[in-house]
C-alpha cells in the first residue's frame, strides 16, 4: 500500500426530517483513513448542499456522486464532485434531478459511464414526475448529464403504513451489466430491467418476490455472480437468492433473521455488505443496534455467526475500507464513527476504540488514490 491514499467521505442529515431525530450535519465531511491503524483524520467540510444522506465513489472519474433526500421536494437531486487525489479535497462540478421524490442511492454501471438513482419516493403518485430510477451519463470529468431512461413502478404492500406505495430503496446493475435490479420496499419485490450499456436505456425483463412485508432495503450479488443477498428492512432478516444470467431470473433460496432469538428489540435493517472473497455477509440492525455476521456456504446459504454491537446508535450505514482489514459504522443517533477490526479468517468484528464525533452521520464510503 506505499504511495497510496486512502479517504474517507461522510454524508448526513443538514436539515429537520421527520424521520430523523436530529440533522447535525453541516455537509459532506472528508477524512483521511490509515489502513495500517485505522485512524481517521479530519480534512474538511463541504457544505452548500441539502440532506446530502447517500454518497457513493466514482472511482473511475475521480468524483463523489452525492444524493440529496428533501422531503417536500417533487424531485431530489444528485451532486457531483471532483476528488483531488493529492488532498482528499472535493470540489463542486454540477448536479442534476432524479426525476422522483427522495433520492435515495445511487451507483455506477460496470463501465463507470452511468449513474443509477432509486427514489424512495414519498410524495403522492400523482405528482410528478414520480420515477422510481433515473439513468444519467457520467461526463469525463465526472459530472452528470440529464437522463436518459427512467422507470415507474406501481402497486402497494401489506403494510398499510410502509408499504401504501412504491418504495425503490437500492439500484444496481447485476455483475455482466446485462440487467439492473432495484429493490422495492414497498412492494416486497426485486424488479429487473434489460439494461443497454451503450445508450443507458432500461427495459423491464422481470421481477422475484420477498416475504410479504419484508421491506427489501439494500442488497449485494456475491463476487462470483451467482447469488444475490438482500437485507430485509422490516422483516430484520436477509434474503439470498440464485441468479441465472442469461434468464434474468432471481430465485430465493432462504430468509434468515438478522437477529438473535433473545433480541427482544424493535429493530430495522440497513446495510448489507459482503467481503471481497464472499466468505461474509455483513448487515446492520438499527434498534438491536449490532453487526449481524453471517457465514456464506458454497450454495449460497447463510448461517448467524455473531451480532456484534455497533457502539455507533442506529447502524443507518457502514462501510469495508479497500484493504478488507476495516470497517466504519455510521451511528446515525449518537454522531459517531466507530472503526472495527475485520478478520479475514472468521469474519469477527472487534473494536478497535477508534471512534469519531459527526454530525448525524447517514452514509460513509471510501476513495483510495494511488
Amino acid at each position: 500500500m506505499s504511495g497510496q491514499r486512502t479517504y474517507l467521505y461522510v454524508g448526513g442529515a443538514t436539515r429537520p426530517t421527520p424521520y430523523y431525530p436530529t440533522n447535525n450535519a453541516k455537509g459532506i465531511s472528508a477524512f483521511t483513513f490509515d489502513q495500517a491503524t485505522g485512524a481517521i483524520a479530519p480534512i474538511g467540510l463541504i457544505e452548500g448542499i441539502d440532506n446530502p444522506t447517500w454518497i457513493g465513489v466514482d472511482a473511475k472519474h475521480k468524483a463523489l456522486h452525492v444524493t440529496s433526500e428533501v422531503v417536500g421536494w417533487n424531485e431530489g437531486t444528485v451532486s457531483a464532485y471532483a476528488i483531488d487525489p493529492a488532498t482528499g479535497n472535493l470540489s463542486y462540478i454540477n448536479k442534476q434531478p432524479t426525476l422522483g421524490s427522495i433520492a435515495a442511492h445511487d451507483s455506477r454501471d460496470r463501465t463507470g459511464n452511468f449513474l443509477l438513482v432509486a427514489n424512495y419516493s414519498l410524495m403522492p403518485e400523482s405528482e410528478l414526475p414520480n420515477k422510481a430510477i433515473a439513468i444519467l451519463p457520467i461526463r469525463e470529468d465526472g459530472g452528470l448529464k440529464p437522463p436518459v431512461s427512467d422507470a415507474t413502478h406501481s402497486g402497494t404492500g401489506p403494510d398499510p403504513e410502509r408499504q401504501e406505495r412504491p418504495h425503490p430503496h437500492c439500484v444496481r446493475t447485476t455483475p455482466d451489466n446485462r440487467y439492473v435490479v432495484v429493490s422495492d420496499l414497498g412492494l416486497d419485490l426485486l424488479v429487473i430491467y434489460r439494461f443497454d450499456s451503450q445508450t443507458g436505456g432500461i427495459s423491464r425483463a422481470g421481477a422475484a418476490s420477498l416475504p410479504p412485508g419484508a421491506g427489501p432495503r439494500h442488497f449485494v450479488f456475491h463476487p462470483r455472480g451467482q447469488f444475490l443477498f438482500v437485507a430485509n428492512e422490516m422483516g430484520s432478516s436477509v434474503t439470498s437468492f440464485t441468479f441465472e444470467a442469461e434468464q434474468a431470473k432471481l430465485t430465493a433460496i432462504a430468509t434468515v433473521s438478522t437477529l438473535p432469538e433473545s433480541a427482544g428489540t424493535e429493530s430495522y435493517c440497513a446495510e448489507i455488505a459482503i467481503s471481497a472473497d464472499g466468505a461474509y455477509l455483513y448487515v446492520a440492525n438499527r434498534g438491536h443496534d449490532s453487526i449481524a455476521v453471517f457465514a456464506v456456504d458454497s450454495e449460497g446459504g447463510l448461517t448467524l455467526e455473531h451480532n456484534v454491537p455497533s457502539i455507533a446508535q442506529f447502524p443507518r450505514h457502514f462501510a469495508i475500507d479497500p484493504s478488507g482489514n476495516f470497517m466504519v459504522v455510521a451511528g446515525q443517533n449518537n454522531d459517531k464513527l466507530v472503526v472495527f477490526a475485520v478478520s479475514r479468517d472468521t469474519g469477527e468484528l472487534t473494536p478497535t476504540g477508534i471512534e469519531v464525533q459527526t454530525g448525524t452521520p447517514t452514509c460513509v464510503a471510501f476513495f483510495q488514490a494511488e
